[in-house]
This record gives C-alpha cells, sequence and structure tokens, in this order.
C-alpha cells in the first residue's frame, strides 16, 4: 500500500502515454515511480508532467544533484552527474522522481525548471554549488552554502574529504583567514571489544 490515490503502475501506463518516447527509462520501486529522460526533452516533459490530465503534478518538492562517478547510474549510456527532482500532485494524490543526465561530464548542464517551478529556484543553486551541475536559465546561479571564494564542489566524489583550504580565527590580525589545510589525512580502523557475555550470552 502506497498511501496515494493511483497505483504507481497505473501512473507509470499514464505517465508513459504522456511522455512517450521522452523516456528513456522507467521504473516502480518500493511503491515509487521513476522516470529518465533526454536532456534535450527535459522541460518538455517537465512541463507536460505539470499539465497533464492525469499527471497535473503542481508542485516541485525536492530537488538534488548526484554525482554517480564510474557507476553512471546504472545505465551504460548514462553520464556522470544527475539531477533528481520529486513532483507531487495534491490534486490527484500522487508522487513522481524525475531524472535527467547531463550529456558533458567536463562541464555539466542541464536547463532550469524555475519557470515551470519557481521552488526550483535553490534548491538548483545547492546542486550548482555542491556538484558544480549549472543550470542554463536560472537567473540567479550562485553558491548558497559554501563561502562565496570556495573553490571546487565538495559533493563530487572526487573532491577531498578535507578539503583544500580550511579557515579560522587569527588573533593577531583580529580576522578570519584562510589557509592550507593541516589536517593529515589517515584512516581509522575501530577497534572491536568482544565481551564472553555480550548480549547475555553465556
Amino acid at each position: 500500500m502506497t498511501g496515494f490515490a493511483v497505483h504507481p503502475d497505473t501512473l507509470r501506463d499514464t505517465v508513459i502515454a504522456v511522455l512517450g518516447d521522452k523516456i528513456r527509462h522507467s521504473a516502480v520501486r518500493l511503491g515509487e515511480l521513476t522516470v529518465e529522460v533526454r536532456a534535450a526533452d527535459y522541460l518538455a516533459a517537465a512541463t507536460l508532467l505539470r499539465d497533464a490530465p492525469g499527471c497535473r503534478f503542481e508542485q516541485l518538492i525536492d530537488l538534488c544533484g548526484v554525482d554517480y562517478s564510474e557507476y553512471s547510474g546504472g545505465q551504460p549510456d548514462s553520464g556522470r552527474y544527475c539531477v533528481v527532482s520529486h513532483l507531487l500532485s495534491v490534486s490527484l494524490n500522487q508522487r513522481i522522481r524525475l531524472k535527467v543526465f547531463a550529456t558533458d561530464d567536463d562541464v555539466p548542464v542541464v536547463p532550469s525548471l524555475t519557470a515551470i517551478w519557481n521552488s526550483a529556484n535553490w534548491f538548483e543553486r545547492e546542486a550548482f554549488d555542491l556538484f558544480g551541475i549549472v543550470f542554463d536559465g536560472h537567473n540567479d546561479l550562485r553558491r548558497i552554502l559554501t563561502d562565496y571564494g570556495f573553490i571546487g564542489h565538495p559533493f563530487r566524489k572526487d573532491f577531498p574529504t578535507s578539503g583544500h583550504v580550511e579557515m579560522r580565527y587569527d588573533a593577531e590580525r583580529k580576522r578570519v583567514i584562510y589557509q592550507s589545510v593541516t589536517i593529515e589525512p589517515r584512516e581509522i580502523t575501530p577497534r572491536i571489544v568482544r565481551e564472553d557475555n555480550y548480549g547475555g550470552r553465556h
């Protein structure tokens, strides 16, 4: 039982009828429908999902970036960077997950959804900040979580865990300064202590 009025398989049939060959891949897992579309069809597909009678996804409730790195999202011809949106139809009580891959791994670009759902604004800024995904058509695409002078995109899988720089307050200069990272990367292996009576066993 999904808690929604339309069964995911029924919704899948409706969405396939509406989007047609714009769909690259679709799947129902754990009671949720995921649809992947081509980057060239992304805006048209999103508009249809918002407006088509059997869809009517009035709300974009979440959008995030994903770095699949060498995994490529499980599809052999998919790219590295993906944008995942979660859409909600209040009027029809149904949800869908919409995915699109950027066609260029070096400069990942996908169209902005801000003209379709204005709630995409800050979500797309976050994906730009953390993954370096550029949203073409976004009218205020700038960092939202990291510092203005931050270099790199910290959610990319090739970004070092400790980062490139650190900042601290310098008492002599009476201001915050940036400096090279002083933390030495190391791998910690936890010690496991086993007791004879662990878990009540004797």
